[in-house]
């Protein structure tokens, strides 16, 4: 009843007479000329519906009135327009300008997520990319450049070899020039003469800023000694007098050929070996000889903890070939290709992938008949003085005793041909024991009588009862110190 009279309110002030019939424009109403009679009101509506307008134009009843859901509009998509007078509702309509109501389907979602997405990858790659062209760019130029002094932009202009070999002495680790030179270094050296040849390839003399280096060039099939050496080097502190000091390695092609280099100091009287085919030395200068051998072998056995540390080495190849005699006539290790690494600290022990063992003739009893325990690191160690004391013998056979000395021979040499086998050194050895023969006349000598009681107590057939590389230097520098206190009190 309240809608009712509110209705004949609105129809009083309207001036339309109670009970007369209101007429609308109605747009579907064809078969009635789109004219059509109601007892409320005319409506006309304009609407979007998935981007489509929608109009409709028709009469309301008075009851559909109430409540008035009819005449409300939507400010976002419809205008809707309810009047009282005959043909009231056809007026011109318009949408109204709000919000767009109809909402991102999922493809236009997707779209919209996955186009800036596409563009930052797109963007990252193209840096990427183009990073990585400069950078292929700048070390092709840098490798294309033939000069002998290329280093000049890695090493300043003043600086001599002797220079930088004395700034890598005092202040180096060992692991010797800038990775970024050495890779270069290949293209700076000029080849002298061949000065060695081994199983591995060929020494040569070189000359590199001014001074004389020396380049072991290792054969494309001993990649592994070459590379397992390098690292040795480029990895674990080194630097002792009498070890071999590390230049650089390289890799390069000649006579389309690749080559492994090594680059280390040159020293001009060669190795130990050939040193000794030359040249008879006194009681005093076989002791220094000694020293230094084994101090540079205390130095790799050792593990020095710290920072500045070096995990512990056993060289498994120790011979005179593999020893060098510097200018003041001290010796210094060299050829680490099948050495042992060893760390304590983490009890990491590192054989490396090299399959040889080393030198047949200078192989111990447990090496020849396989019984070495290849799990314990003082197993190698202890290889290293079976073969020192021998290395002890190569240079007694040349030491001079009352004006008497003896040319020189290999270890074995009177009971294994020149290049023995595996089994000939084994029978040796490991079935009769063997030792190297030690002449009567060494024990007329103070000197020579307490380095053959070293050797013999390095050549135990029994790995745990041969001095350790430490006691023997202890026992060295005893003997070496009880000389010095003699001449001074003659």
């Amino acid at each position: 009843m309240a809608g009712n009279y509110r209705l004949y309110t609105v129809l009083l002030l309207l001036h339309i007479p109670l009970g007369a019939a209101l007429k609308c424009f109605c747009k579907d109403c064809v078969k009635f000329n789109q004219t059509c009679e109601t007892d409320g009101a005319c409506l006309a509506s304009l609407s979007r519906i998935n981007g489509v307008q929608h109009e409709i134009r028709l009469c309301v009843s008075a009851e559909k009135l109430v409540p008035p859901i009819y005449c409300q509009s939507n400010e976002d998509y419809v205008t809707t327009i309810c009047c009282y007078q005959d043909f009231c509702n056809k007026l011109e309509l318009s949408l109204p300008r709000g919000r767009k109501v109809e909402g991102w389907g999922p493809v236009e979602l997707a779209a919209v997520i996955a186009g800036p997405v596409f563009l930052v990858c797109l963007l990252l790659m193209v840096t990427v990319f183009l990073c990585h062209y400069q950078r292929a760019y700048h070390h092709r130029n840098q490798l294309d450049i033939e000069e002998a002094s290329c280093d000049h932009m890695f090493i300043s202009e003043g600086k001599t070899l002797k220079d930088l070999m004395f700034d890598m002495t005092t202040s180096g680790s060992g692991s010797g020039l800038p990775l970024f030179v050495q890779r270069t270094i290949a293209r700076t050296i000029v080849l002298q003469e061949i000065i060695g040849k081994g199983r591995f390839g060929e020494v040569w003399r070189g000359k590199w800023r001014g001074g004389d280096v020396a380049v072991k060039i290792f054969s494309s099939r001993e990649e592994r000694s070459w590379f397992r050496e390098a690292e040795i080097y480029q990895t674990i502190m080194l630097r002792h007098e009498n070890i071999l000091s590390f230049i650089a390695s390289d890799m390069t092609s000649r006579n389309s050929s690749t080559q492994l280099w090594l680059i280390t100091h040159y020293h001009e009287n060669g190795s130990l070996y050939d040193y000794l085919q030359c040249n008879a030395v006194e009681p005093e200068m076989c002791l220094q000889l000694a020293l230094s051998i084994i101090r540079g072998l205390v130095h790799l056995h050792v593990e020095i903890v710290g920072t500045q540390g070096k995990a512990a080495i056993a060289h498994r190849d120790l011979k005179s070939r593999n020893i060098l005699i510097k200018r003041n006539k001290q010796c210094c290790i060299a050829d680490l290709g099948l050495a042992v690494i060893h760390s304590q600290s983490n009890d990491y022990l590192d054989i490396g992938n090299n399959p040889k063992v080393g030198t047949k003739r200078y192989m111990a009893p447990e090496v020849l008949d396989d019984t070495i325990r290849t799990n314990f690191f003082d197993s190698y160690k202890q290889t290293d003085i079976w073969a020192f004391g021998l290395v002890l013998w190569e240079i007694a056979r040349r030491t001079v005793i009352n004006g008497i000395t003896q040319d020189y021979k290999p270890p074995f040499y009177d009971v294994v041909p020149t290049d023995p086998s595996f089994e000939d050194m084994k029978k040796v050895v490991c079935v009769d024991q063997q030792r190297p023969g030690i002449p009567n006349r060494w024990l007329s000598d103070p000197i020579m009588s307490a380095l053959t009681k070293l050797m013999k107590e390095s050549w135990f057939q029994m790995p745990a009862a041969r001095l350790t590389a430490l006691r023997i230097k202890k026992n060295l520098a005893q003997l070496d110190n009880s000389l010095h206190k003699l001449k001074l009190d003659c």
